[in-house]
């Protein structure tokens, strides 16, 4: 498979490209040059194939030239020690668990795959470092998928605030190759650096430097396999068409889940599951993006006004409009509806959900009722542990979500490798200090 830039149809780049020069020199995100047929390689794949041996069958074709078979399989075991959790819970509707992962979030296998598959393509003596802005949760997401990887250093630009959930015997200073920076600044700070660094190119270039966020299409792409996953372990078991009911901030997951449909995935359409921001509801319905002011919500996550994926989806429907309208569904669900749906999820079926989960499962109820997909088989993405938010989980639900042991590792505070201040030159000579 080959990648091009949403600006441009022309010049076509590798996978290992994508990786490795995450942004296209003309201002777009990366997105596949063509549509790839997967089938024959997922469509009548055994139910009990673990999601592990579904990777490893689908990615060599999809990365032809890049990654063969045993390749492949090497990249799937060294980043999935974990699966998706499916769980049917009537003949309409199913929970897929997503935060099984070493620290619950969805991102643990799009990440997972990333660091895994970047150690692959180096392993002939190339370096790599990978510069991600991030808050305390996804931190601990890239710290765990990074560490002990051979060639690769992980940097993390944390903004003012606490650091949990690193592993400090991993860092630099203690001969490890993770890189905690504390910039005195917020979010956007650390986001502007790091476009600024990528920007850079004499300085990237010679730290070889790319980015594990959301502009890497590495990261968005493996996701698209448990959609595929999801599939196999449902073909048998239920009839009617699958639409998926998919939390969106960023519209990460929903890219990819489009993806999976691109490879020949039979999906009846999918929700986008958004929160009272509603960030892309008006364009998916054929009006113009209009970018409001952000609305804090219950559900944070999905807290977003510009989605880093706008551009990505925004290509979609530049090739389809129609077929596009046919297929996403956007949803809003404000604060009461998802709190009334947490409370639902547990009093119906005896599940506990996570706020992004919660507007999702509120979504698909809406969407059943609407009648657009007849005899549709919804399946609920719950991207996040519960236990993440048991407060809010404790006052809808009055049930306690416990907490795994991993997860209660990453409420461990670390202290950073430097502390700057949100300038590019600050952060180059604190990397220079570092390697």
């Amino acid at each position: 498979m080959r990648f091009r830039s949403t600006n441009s149809h022309e010049s076509q780049v590798s996978f290992k490209d994508v990786l490795l020069r995450c942004l296209p020199p003309d201002g777009g995100l990366y997105v596949p040059a063509k549509d790839v047929d997967m089938r024959q390689f997922f469509l009548y794949m055994d139910e009990d194939a673990t999601f592990p041996d579904l990777v490893a069958a689908v990615s060599p074709s999809l990365l032809q030239g890049e990654l063969n078979p045993f390749s492949a399989a090497r990249v799937a075991e060294s980043a999935l020690e974990f699966e998706p959790e499916l769980k049917q819970l009537d003949e309409n509707i199913s929970v897929f668990n997503l935060h099984n992962g070493p620290t619950g979030n969805y991102k643990d296998f799009g990440v997972g795959f990333l660091a895994a598959a970047l150690e692959e393509l180096l392993k002939n003596n190339s370096r790599a470092m990978v510069l991600s802005a991030v808050r305390t949760g996804s931190g601990a997401i890239l710290g765990r998928a990074f560490q002990g990887r051979r060639g690769l250093a992980g940097v993390m630009l944390y903004p003012t605030g606490s650091i949990r959930g690193l592993d400090s015997g991993g860092f630099v200073s203690n001969g490890g190759n993770i890189i905690p920076i504390q910039v005195r600044g917020n979010l956007d700070d650390c986001q502007r650096l790091r476009n600024e660094i990528l920007s850079d190119e004499v300085f990237s270039r010679q730290h070889n430097i790319t980015t594990a966020n959301a502009v890497n299409l590495g990261r968005l792409l493996p996701q698209a396999f448990y959609y595929l996953y999801a599939f196999v372990k449902l073909r048998k078991r239920v009839s009617g068409d699958l639409v998926f009911s998919v939390p969106s901030g960023n519209f990460g997951n929903l890219i990819s889940g489009l993806y999976a449909w691109k490879f020949g995935l039979p999906a009846g359409g999918f929700i986008a599951a958004m929160n009272a921001n509603n960030a892309l509801g008006d364009f998916m319905l054929g009006g113009e993006f209009d970018p409001r002011p952000v609305t804090a919500t219950s559900s944070s996550a999905l807290d977003v006004s510009v989605p880093s994926n706008y551009a990505r989806l925004r290509s979609f429907y530049d090739e389809a409009p129609a077929v596009m309208r046919n297929m996403v569904f956007p949803a809003s669900i404000d604060d009461n509806k998802m709190c009334a749906a947490m409370e639902q999820a547990w009093k119906q079926y005896g599940i506990l959900l996570d706020p992004p989960g919660a507007v999702a499962f509120a979504a698909a109820r809406d969407f059943s009722q609407s009648g657009k997909v007849p005899r549709a088989h919804t399946v609920i993405l719950a991207t996040g542990h519960p236990a993440k938010e048991a407060g809010l989980v404790k006052m809808s639900t009055g049930q306690t979500a416990a907490l795994p042991e991993k997860l209660a590792l990453m409420e461990k505070e670390a202290q950073p490798i430097a502390l700057i201040d949100p300038d590019l030159d600050a952060l180059k000579r604190a990397i220079t200090d570092c390697v």
